[in-house]
């Protein structure tokens, strides 16, 4: 008969923002109650490093606060369009960025708030020599901390704490966190992120999971046995983990479930053994048992090893058909063919007499030669074909790199993720439609492959935003060794063949665009990619104190955007500041010897003209089509009277239209 406890609704409300800010505590009567980690909170909201107990109890390591500091810092960058490198780039929904993906996810934080509904990455597992990232201190210490806005232009530390730490898990932690902490923010409510990792870190990452997604939204991981590998003491590790978080369990029931393996195989088998022993059910059951026999352990097919007879429904499995209380169900059940009671289980039977009597007749209950044996339900393979999604895969690791040595005509990734396994896993977690799926490690590009085979197999318009950084093969083979020294210059040598950059971001490219080709036969589905990549802003640099301002940077001042920028690259600037959908359609139209730029199809998501000599009639020639947004250049008009006019004759012949001016 309380009132509310307006105070636990507001940390509830607190915790969907900031899951990593809400513990537990006891209450006043001893009572575990939600908390709020002030410290804490007070760090995400603060653009320095605050002080505060270093003791909690919670995931710490040093770095951490430096590493959220890094995720919340602002960036002066955007994404330039790459038509050359791209396929299908004005029609396709997929994106492919090249640059760091931390800089990525800040700069499709608005864009994308909240619409990804799955995120799979293969980060970089901790083998404890320098990662590969920009921020991961395998660059020097003050090229990092300016790039993270730790440090300005004058070398002035921005934080307080100055140690470098240089510790084995730390700098990976650091690492994850801030771009789990970011990327948090695109899923959708219903959102589900899978994460590869392997023993190093594997505990780290589900305890770092739970601090940014909440413990609460936690969902096993998967266990995939992909080698036999035996070189190594102690124990030889031969699998690795798929961590799974969801955004919200509230959101997402977890009614996942996949179809078994195997049954192709087996309903062929059971083809044969009917084609043999016709009626003879026994000889069948024989034929069946012996034939599983062949299959270790290891093979999905010897989980259904226990469907093993056959009728004229198909093939079913004998189960138990004892009551579910002791007792519950007593009665007397006759054989069909020796008139006699047959015997009854310990327990009685599952179901009422009438029920019984029912399942008789309709031939779904399984009988023994006679009496003497206790009848057993007959449960089809047909009707049980799907499963709750198992935590255990057995794929042979070796599988994917064959495909695409087979692809590109020699092996040049090394360890590849099986996009094969990842499409399976997609489909059993309920992506499908027209889903937004993420990956910013996108490495060979697995995902988007494994996103264009579930379009195909489920007819499904998923989209994909691949992120991958242009890391160097020819530095890279300098420090290979063994096997993949020779994967890595087999890679170089490919794209020198080709004519292209020798980076993996460029490999990865040429793998979408093989794939793609090879999926036209046949399928209409999108294979393109439209690249964008990373660079400093389109605007000019005009920031200056007042007493460094000179005669001669008036006139640099006049032109707001750089000399090198190309309209389509403001094109993409805007795109990004109105957060609008970097992968709609975009047609290009000349109106009154004007580039126009139409997203979308009409009535148009944004209309852009960057050329200059804009005149009213112009003005007036787009607001016809009254789109959601339209822009222009700022040095673009005529007149400054057409400047001026601009919002008027868009007032009085579009007045929903947002004008803005670049």
């Amino acid at each position: 008969m309380h009132s509310p406890n307006l105070t636990q609704e507001n940390i509830a409300r607190l915790r969907e923002l900031f899951p990593g800010c809400v513990t537990e505590a006891h209450g006043e009567g001893g009572q575990l109650r939600l908390a709020v980690d002030f410290d804490q909170l007070r760090q995400e909201l603060s653009e320095a490093i605050v002080e505060g107990p270093q003791e909690r109890y919670h995931l710490n390591w040093p770095g951490k606060r430096e590493a959220l500091l890094t995720a919340n810092a602002p960036i002066a960058k955007t994404l330039r369009p790459c038509r050359e490198e791209s396929v299908d780039f004005d029609t396709t929904k997929n994106l492919f960025i090249e640059g760091d993906n931390l800089e990525a996810l800040k700069l499709l934080q608005e864009t994308y708030l909240g619409k990804v509904k799955m995120i799979y990455i293969d980060p970089p597992y901790n083998t404890g020599n320098d990662f590969i990232y920009e921020d991961d201190f395998a660059e020097s210490t003050d090229e990092f901390l300016k790039r993270s806005n730790q440090k300005d232009e004058d070398g002035n530390r921005l934080v307080a704490n100055t140690e470098a730490n240089g510790r084995f898990h730390s700098d990976w932690l650091s690492m994850m966190y801030s771009r789990l902490k970011l990327a948090r923010n695109l899923l959708a409510d219903d959102g589900v992120v899978v994460i590869s990792i392997d023993e190093n870190e594997h505990s780290n990452l589900i305890k770092l999971g739970g601090l940014i997604f909440g413990d609460e939204n936690f969902c096993g991981e998967i266990v995939w046995k992909n080698s036999s590998k035996n070189d190594q003491q102690y124990i030889s590790m031969q699998h690795e983990y798929l961590v799974v978080f969801v955004k919200g369990k509230q959101c997402n029931s977890g009614d996942w479930v996949e179809k078994k393996e195997g049954l192709d195989q087996i309903y062929k088998a059971f083809d044969g053994f009917q084609r043999k022993y016709g009626a003879d059910r026994d000889g069948i059951h024989k034929a069946a048992l012996d034939w599983y026999k062949q299959f270790p352990a290891s093979n999905p097919i010897t989980n259904s090893k226990h469907y093993s007879w056959m009728d004229k429904r198909g093939v079913y499995f004998a189960a138990d058909i004892s009551g579910p209380n002791d007792g519950q169900y007593v009665y007397e059940v006759k054989h069909p063919i020796t008139k006699q009671v047959v015997k009854m289980p310990s327990r009685g039977w599952s179901c009422p007499q009438e029920k019984m009597k029912e399942l008789v007749e309709n031939d779904m209950v399984h009988f023994g030669p006679d009496q003497t044996n206790v009848p057993q339900l007959k449960t089809y393979l047909n009707n049980t074909e799907f499963q709750s999604l198992t935590s255990i895969r057995f794929v042979d690791g070796r599988a994917a790199s064959k495909r695409l040595a087979n692809l590109f005509g020699e092996k040049v990734f090394t360890n590849p993720k099986d996009e094969l396994l990842l499409k399976d896993l997609f489909k059993a977690m309920r992506v499908g439609n027209d889903d937004l799926i993420m990956d910013f490690f996108a490495g060979s590009a697995s995902t988007m492959h494994a996103v264009f085979e579930l379009n195909k197999e489920t007819g499904s318009r998923c989209k994909t935003i691949l992120v991958q950084m242009q890391e160097d093969l020819d530095k890279m083979e300098k420090t290979a060794k063994g096997a993949a020294k020779k994967i890595t210059n087999n890679a170089v040598k490919y794209l020198k063949e080709k004519g292209l950059p020798q980076n993996i971001a460029e490999l990865a490219k040429e793998r979408i665009r093989l794939v793609g080709k090879n999926l036209k036969t046949g399928w209409k589905g999108d294979i393109g990619f439209r690249v964008l990549k990373i660079d400093s802003s389109n605007m000019a640099d005009v920031y200056y104190t007042p007493d460094s301002i000179e005669q001669t940077l008036l006139d640099k001042m006049t032109a707001n955007i750089k000399p090198d920028r190309e309209p389509e690259d403001l094109l993409f600037q805007v795109l990004l500041d109105w957060g609008v959908d970097l992968s709609l359609p975009i047609r290009k139209e000349t109106i009154q010897g004007k580039t126009v730029f139409f997203v979308n199809e009409a009535p148009y998501d944004l209309i852009a003209c960057f050329d200059t000599g804009v005149n009213e009639d112009m003005v007036k020639e787009l607001a016809k089509h009254k789109p959601m947004r339209v822009v222009f250049r700022d040095t673009g008009f005529v007149s400054d009277a057409v400047k001026i006019n601009v919002g008027q004759i868009f007032k009085q012949m579009s007045p929903d239209t947002d004008v803005k001016s670049l």
